[in-house]
């Protein structure tokens, strides 16, 4: 079967506009309805709603290509690119942060024009060490002819599944001209679907030899950055297509091998980006109370052990923190753990549960409500 970029009339992309325009109507709706109570909320509660989605999108968009990053760091560096209170920095190792200024170039300077440099400046710092793993890989430009193909490939050694193979490198220069052309001069088409359509075309492209879909995410994000008219982000799509992975992977695999037609592409799109905004409706619930905690946190002295497990309680912690987690999360002996949790209990912000002895537990407390 060929693929959609062998068609003669590619990339002259199509998609029904009637079957489309209830959706857009309704994500505009949404968009529109969540803006509107986050600005009710103040600069605070915003900056951590911010800090939040930015995060939540950092991480997902690196879990849906199965790389984990450490949720602390993510959070550190965002905090301090932003020059916000991170409520518990921890130090951030240099990949971390070039996913993070990746993200943060997209989203707080998506008036400024997409240009071939800039993808090459958002490659380098995906990649700062120039390898992709244990493999030396080109960075900072189009992937060469000498690395071969590039095919998204499944399945064991020997019975490899092909789902898609991309444009040849020879054809990467006049490709992406063309792309980024569209990207910044197209008009008459709204910015959100601007967004689903941007992300098929650069990921059917595949100009670099590792990061495409972090980067057709981030050209996704810009594109709705601009949607949203501000660079705070309130919902985060990556964190919702990591949770749908497999229906995003199946589609975009169907309508690479298709015709010019993605309609069916933009309306699994669209829909996934309304599920990410009511998600973000829930969301502000926690976000309130991880901003009450901090501010109650932060009126008495607390070290950064303490800091690093107050964040994992807040971002969610399986079972309960006992004297034995606590040491094994922040790498001391239990005696130091003790302290720190009797510092925490005399301070009001941990409860203590449980009976005597290492069935003893320990959780954050409950605010009353203001």
């Amino acid at each position: 079967m060929a693929y959609i970029h062998e068609n003669p009339n590619w990339p002259n992309l199509l998609w029904n506009d009637a079957k489309l325009s209830p959706l857009l109507a309704e994500a505009r709706h949404r968009q529109g309805r969540l803006l509107g109570k986050m600005e009710g909320l103040g600069f605070r509660l915003r900056a951590e709603a911010n800090l939040t989605t930015l995060t939540a999108d950092v991480i997902k968009s690196s879990a849906i290509e199965g790389e984990q990053l450490d949720a602390g760091q993510v959070r550190s560096s965002i905090a301090r690119h932003l020059g916000l209170d991170a409520g518990g920095a921890a130090p951030v190792s240099t990949d971390v942060d070039g996913v993070v200024e990746m993200m943060l170039d997209a989203t707080q300077k998506f008036a400024e024009p997409l240009t071939v440099e800039r993808l090459f400046n958002w490659h380098a710092s995906l990649f700062p060490a120039g390898r992709s793993g244990v493999r030396p890989i080109t960075v900072g430009a189009w992937r060469p002819p000498e690395a071969g193909a590039m095919q998204v490939v499944s399945g064991p050694i020997g019975k490899e599944r092909i789902h898609f193979e991309a444009p040849e490198a020879g054809r990467l220069p006049r490709e992406m001209a063309r792309f980024l052309d569209w990207f910044e001069t197209a008009r008459g088409i709204d910015h959100v679907l601007k967004s689903g359509i941007a992300h098929f075309w650069f990921v059917t492209i595949h100009p670099f030899a590792d990061g495409n879909g972090r980067i057709g995410r981030a050209i996704a994000d810009m594109a709705l950055t601009r949607a949203d008219g501000t660079r705070e982000r309130f919902y985060s799509m990556s964190a919702q297509i990591e949770a749908e992975r497999q229906d995003y992977y199946g589609m975009l695999e169907h309508s690479q091998k298709g015709g010019l037609d993605i309609t069916r592409w933009l309306e699994w799109y669209m829909g996934c980006l309304m599920r990410a905004l009511d998600g973000a409706d829930g969301g502000l619930v926690h976000i309130l109370r991880k901003a009450k905690i901090w501010a109650y946190v932060n009126r008495s002295q607390v070290n950064e052990r303490q800091r690093k497990v107050i964040n994992r309680l807040l971002d969610g912690f399986e079972g309960k923190l006992t004297t034995s987690k606590y040491a094994k999360l922040t790498k001391c002996s239990t005696d130091t753990a003790l302290r720190d949790i009797k510092i925490l209990l005399d301070h009001g912000i941990l409860v203590q549960e449980g009976g005597g002895g290492r069935s003893t537990s320990y959780r954050l407390v409950e605010l009353p409500a203001q």
